[in-house]
């Protein structure tokens, strides 16, 4: 018998997409950004981001077996949850003899446990107490990340010194990040844009290289797992709203203030990676370019006017609880829905 003769339930047209499938983009997307992590920051990149995804996966398997006996790690979404925590921290490793005069037992047990902790907290208090997955109403990983600066502030902005591969300026990128330079009076001395474009300047383990993650963005376009519309109107309000700072501020317009705060920050590997996420973003396009543009004026006035260099995690965690609201207003009604 035809299968058009079968009478079912919806939905009757089904995706051959699953999650496990647009994890495991995700994960491939994210390869040249970790790598490049990995590269500039060494064994310390590498300690953190493994720590980060094997206890988010490991959070997860011990949550579900001891409440339901079965386990959905198959999916890859803790992996990946994990794998995003980490490269948002910066690259640290535990204080040994030859690195410190003093050494406490916090100092050395400080690397391992936020990572752990920050994993703790997205995959149980952030996505399996609210019902796992595609039930939460933050980005997990944001929300770690939020979580670990408030608790452990001191160890969040602390940046492992690092010795330039692709430049020959060796002393300008050790140490403070370029939005914490930027927010501490400029940049007097400093990397270039360039530098900040291609991946040789201090910051968390996975948004030091803007051009690796626009690899990673464009793949994940072709393969239509995104579509653009969150990344560049998110890019973009920022773009417009910093050419406008630079355009009215003292020193004059400088195209370098502007190419610092597109590439230097987590702007890139949040607007490509984080607020793209199917729970936690709008369904439509309209409410995707909403979410977007919201994301984008948030992070502005945080890192314009407010007292943190950054202001991309939290942007987007605010989005995230206006996206309900979003939905409400521009999900089409069903055909005779009354008003």
């Amino acid at each position: 018998m035809s299968d058009l003769n079968i009478v079912s339930s919806s939905p009757h047209i089904r995706s051959k997409d699953t999650t496990s499938n647009l994890m495991r983009d995700v994960v491939i997307a994210l390869i040249p950004a970790t790598l490049v992590g990995f590269y500039v920051f060494g064994l310390a990149a590498v300690f953190t981001v493994l720590l980060s995804t094997l206890s988010a996966v490991f959070f997860e398997w011990i949550y579900q077996k001891t409440l339901t006996g079965k386990t959905s790690i198959h999916d890859h979404s803790a992996a990946v949850t994990g794998l995003l925590l980490g490269l948002n921290l910066p690259a640290a490793l535990p204080m040994l003899p030859d690195a410190a005069k003093e050494i406490t037992m916090v100092n050395f047990l400080l690397p391992f446990a936020v990572p752990i902790l920050g994993s703790a907290f997205a995959i149980i208090v952030v996505k399996q107490l609210f019902g796992g997955i595609g039930n939460n109403f933050m980005n997990p990983a944001l929300a770690a990340r939020a979580f670990l600066i408030v608790s452990f502030a001191d160890h969040m902005t602390t940046w492992k010194n690092i010795e330039p591969v692709f430049s020959s300026s060796v002393d300008v990128v050790s140490g403070a990040t370029i939005m914490g330079m930027i927010k501490n009076g400029g940049l007097v001395i400093g990397p270039s844009v360039l530098d900040a474009f291609v991946g040789t300047i201090g910051g968390s383990i996975g948004e030091i290289s803007a051009l690796a993650i626009i690899i990673g963005g464009i793949y994940l376009i072709v393969r239509k797992v995104i579509t653009y519309h969150i990344p560049v109107y998110f890019i973009g309000t920022v773009a417009i709203f910093m050419v406008l700072a630079s355009l009215f501020s003292s020193n004059g317009f400088d195209p370098s203030f502007i190419g610092y705060q597109l590439f230097g920050g987590g702007l890139m590997l949040g607007a490509v990676f984080m607020a793209t996420d199917y729970v936690t973003s709008p369904m439509t396009t309209t409410g995707k370019i909403i979410f977007a543009v919201g994301c984008g004026i948030i992070t502005s006035l945080i890192r314009l006017v407010g007292a943190y260099p950054e202001g991309v995690s939290f942007a987007i965690i605010i989005m995230n609880l206006a996206v309900p609201l979003i939905n409400r207003y521009t999900i089409p009604r069903c055909f005779g829905e009354e008003k």
